[in-house]
């Protein structure tokens, strides 16, 4: 049977018949999925051609990366937050969550204290980069786990941040998790409609999908890559993430994310995809 966890996850549980999620069809999360040696020995990703900060983010312009949960901004974008900062561009950060429901039936991070707790785990993080003085922070206050349900309020928010010669970052529309593929799917129909550059970044993706997987748009992507420092830096800021990182022992539940998704979003390099103005 298909199921979505509080926390938005999509998960399908054993079952002779394996039934496609309403929302992220055959884009699964579960098991440890696929390895960080599978995608580090993939040629093809060897093979993308490298993104030219400078070039594509002119240093005048305003970026505006979008985390469903407080900790996408870091998981997806450490790299590039990094890199967007010595460039000398102005950046926010548009939390669309809070991220109160990760943490189901649990007496240590119940949703109330979820919503202080990770918002000042995300800005730890952002001082851990080196650029918490140079970012602004917005919150949209969507519910974690309904931003599918919630996508006209979404729209109806954006019209009042983003400014015409924005640059959007957001997740991948069809990254695996149903807060991501919502918010993925809402900017990006977004910037086409106003024709805006937008960027998506593979992080559940890389959980689910196999090297050339033919679910990803390859000929759209193209590389960050991260010097050991800023690889360095980023590792240091997921740590902030306690919440995420660590044993609920309220309820003895493993951390949300585990070594091995810890281990795939901590790689030398991110990945973005570039779809052209039609």
């Amino acid at each position: 049977m298909a199921t979505v966890t509080p926390s938005g996850a999509a998960i399908i549980e054993d079952s002779p018949i394996k039934e496609l999620h309403p929302i992220v069809g055959d884009r699964v999360i579960e098991g440890d999925g696929t390895s960080q040696d599978a995608w580090q020995n993939w040629q093809g990703l060897q093979d993308l051609p490298r993104l030219d900060i400078a070039t594509c983010f002119p240093a005048q312009q305003r970026v505006c990366i979008f985390a469903p949960h407080p900790d996408d901004e870091t998981l997806g974008c450490g790299g590039l937050l990094q890199q967007l900062a010595a460039n000398g561009n102005p950046i926010t950060i548009i939390h669309v969550t809070n991220g109160t429901q990760s943490h189901p039936d649990s007496s240590l991070y119940s949703p109330e204290t979820l919503n202080t707790i990770r918002p000042k785990e995300s800005l730890d993080a952002l001082k851990v980069l080196g650029i918490a003085s140079q970012v602004t922070t917005i919150a949209l206050d969507l519910s974690d786990g309904n931003v599918f349900t919630e996508q006209a309020l979404f729209q109806q928010k954006l019209a009042t941040i983003i400014q015409p010669d924005d640059i959007l970052v957001t997740p991948f529309r069809f990254d695996g998790h149903p807060d991501h593929e919502a918010t993925g799917q809402v900017v990006t129909a977004f910037a086409k409609r106003h024709r805006l550059d937008c960027y998506q970044v593979l992080i559940w993706a890389w959980h689910w999908a196999e090297p050339a997987d033919s679910r990803i748009p390859w000929h759209w992507a193209a590389r960050v890559d991260l010097s050991t420092e800023q690889l360095q830096r980023k590792a240091q800021a997921i740590a902030c993430f306690e919440s995420q990182i660590t044993v609920d022992e309220s309820t003895g539940k493993p951390p949300v994310l585990s070594e091995q998704t810890i281990a795939r979003i901590s790689q030398p390099w991110e990945v973005y995809l570039y779809e052209p103005h039609t």
